[in-house]
């Protein structure tokens, strides 16, 4: 493969040059990111830290990518030696992860790419291939793409090849091959007298085809054959007038008998849609989405976060803060779920008796998602065996997963301070999304922040946050009021920064209502750190609570620990 790779990537390199003669020849350029992640670990019973065999954890990268006029070439090295606890523990070892060749014309339409690349089409919900490297997320493709503009109305993307499952000395990709097409539309483009209309209209239309070898499942004693072409289809279309967009798109996946779905013979289906717009100072959003079977994977045998082919977001708000970001992240229930997500932003005019002298910007954010509105089959149907459900509607079921409205309340007061202020109310299901073991049920928390950012002299500043989290108090088995879960936390923070070059943080997370009093735990953590430029290093040191750490509705587990940590970035 590689040697393939080599002989692809070598002729492509000639094709471009070739291409060059005739024009004026550009200098090559190369740039480059590296970053570099090491952990020490030391036991910590009352916390349950653990130290693996290694007693460190070690996750280095660094791209390097060389550019000359239309050509670019490139690759990651990658080290995990071993990794850091929490993200692949069979990530292993050293090597290249990721390789490509690049040649790109614009002015004729052509953009083809050998090796490894991420895309992604329509909204992501049948085929989106991207890197969260916090969470050790990476399904890069490994084959071919090729973009085409044959006009200007129309852009053709197709993608051919497999995806990255495993790192051990090197990529190693799953069993699957992915094959999809993808068109853009703009009919602005397309009718010459629409060009310069202000109403926008643009469509995309998608095709994705997995195949995988067969096999088969016994169930109720028969034998049923896995298919081993599976394909999916989608349609979207996207208005803007001004400031006013509205969308919707639909998405269709023939029967996937998989691990996520526990091997039922039932088609996949997606439905979103959404609007935006300003009224004077006023901007809003609303979003409405239901996902139905759409778990898509070129292996169907894995589960978490091995080779997904698309990516279904969670619908609520992407907070930041600590306590709402931590401690019950939502990730969508991949098997399905109906959801709707509302949001409202108003700016008070600087110079108003309530804007104040620099104005104040005010959000408020709703976000809920339910079960399917489904219907079991009776137990005596031949459609139980190969189906088990059906869905009746488009709209919400009966359980509730996610109910989470957030306030916020922005305002520089002087030139020297501004604050922020946020209140949340969250519902959470943990039967729904098992972000914790001591709880099963709906937990009912309130949160409560303010942020603060200091001007003290010139060029430096002190930020700090105070967070409380509270959960409802209720009678559990033996008559005794306890406190949901884990009970009430808070957490507080501070950073002083010297600009341009230093900066020191703290952040303390105190479980001060736990139901049980030994674990009414200090998680105090450290770091300080230099910036110059592009390049930063942080040493910290303290301790990490065990939880679920998410990013865009994908979540990984992570473990509590307790010990030093180094990070150093670097690009050029």
């Amino acid at each position: 493969m590689r040697k393939l790779f080599l002989f692809l990537c070598l002729g492509l390199s000639a094709f471009a040059s070739s291409i060059a003669q005739n024009e004026e020849r550009e200098p090559g350029v190369v740039t480059g990111n590296v970053s570099i992640l090491w952990q020490s670990y030391q036991e910590d019973s009352l916390i349950g830290a653990v130290v693996p065999p290694s007693k460190t954890g070690f996750n280095a990268y660094s791209n390097l990518i060389y550019t000359q006029g239309n050509f670019s070439a490139g690759l990651r090295y990658e080290s995990f030696l071993n990794s850091v606890l929490g993200f692949p523990g069979r990530f292993s070892g050293t090597g290249v992860g990721y390789r490509f060749a690049r040649y790109e014309d614009r002015e004729k339409g052509v953009d083809v790419t050998i090796g490894n690349f991420y895309e992604q089409f329509g909204n992501g919900m049948l085929f989106r291939s991207y890197e969260a490297r916090d969470l050790g997320l990476d399904n890069a493709m490994d084959g071919i793409r090729l973009i085409l503009t044959p006009i200007d109305a129309l852009r053709l993307k197709v993608v051919y090849g497999k995806q990255r499952l495993d790192f051990e000395d090197g990529l190693v990709n799953g069993d699957g091959i992915i094959r999809g097409i993808n068109g853009e539309l703009s009919y602005n483009e397309l009718v010459s007298k629409f060009n310069d209309s202000k109403l926008r209209v643009n469509s995309d239309f998608s095709f994705v085809s997995r195949f995988q070898e067969g096999g088969y499942i016994i169930r109720d004693d028969r034998i049923l054959e896995l298919p081993e072409n599976v394909a999916g289809w989608e349609v979207g279309t996207t208005l803007q007038y001004g400031t006013w967009s509205a969308g919707a798109s639909y998405t269709h996946k023939i029967n996937d008998p998989s691990a996520d779905n526990g091997y039922i013979f039932k088609d996949g289906e997606a439905l979103s849609y959404f609007l935006s717009g300003n009224v004077k100072r006023f901007s809003f959003l609303l979003h409405r989405s239901t996902s139905d079977n759409m778990s898509f994977r070129s292996d169907r045998d894995l589960l978490l976060f091995d080779v997904p082919i698309n990516n279904i977001p969670a619908i609520t708000k992407p907070h930041t803060y600590n306590l709402a970001a931590t401690l019950y992240p939502y990730a969508t229930v991949i098997n399905g779920e109906s959801s709707f997500r509302g949001e409202l932003y108003y700016s008070l005019p600087r110079g108003s008796k309530l804007g104040g002298k620099y104005g104040t910007k005010l959000s408020l954010v709703f976000a809920t998602a339910y079960s399917l509105d489904t219907t079991h089959y009776d137990a005596q149907s031949t459609e139980r065996i190969v189906d088990l459900y059906y869905r009746n509607s488009w709209g919400f079921g009966e359980t509730l997963n996610v109910q989470d409205i957030s306030f916020e309340i922005d305002r520089k007061f002087t030139k020297n301070f501004k604050a922020k202020a946020m209140y949340m109310n969250l519902r959470f299901n943990t039967l729904a999304v098992p972000v914790t073991t001591d709880y099963k049920g709906i937990v009912d928390a309130n949160i409560a922040v303010i942020e603060t950012q200091i001007k003290t002299k010139k060029r430096q500043s002190l930020r700090t946050e105070f967070q409380i989290l509270t959960t409802k108090t209720e009678v559990n088995d033996e008559g005794v009021e306890v406190k949901q879960d884990k009970g009430d936390w808070a957490t507080v923070v501070a950073e002083y920064t010297w600009s341009p070059h230093w900066f020191v943080g703290l952040i303390d997370q105190y479980n001060f209502g736990n139901p049980d009093e030994s674990k009414r735990i200090h998680y105090l953590y450290g770091s300080a750190g230099y910036i110059n430029g592009p390049h930063r290093l942080s040493i910290g040191y303290g301790k990490r609570r065990e939880g679920i750490f998410c990013v865009g509705g994908v979540c990984r587990a992570v473990p509590a620990s307790n010990g030093f940590e180094v990070t150093f970035t670097s690009s050029f």
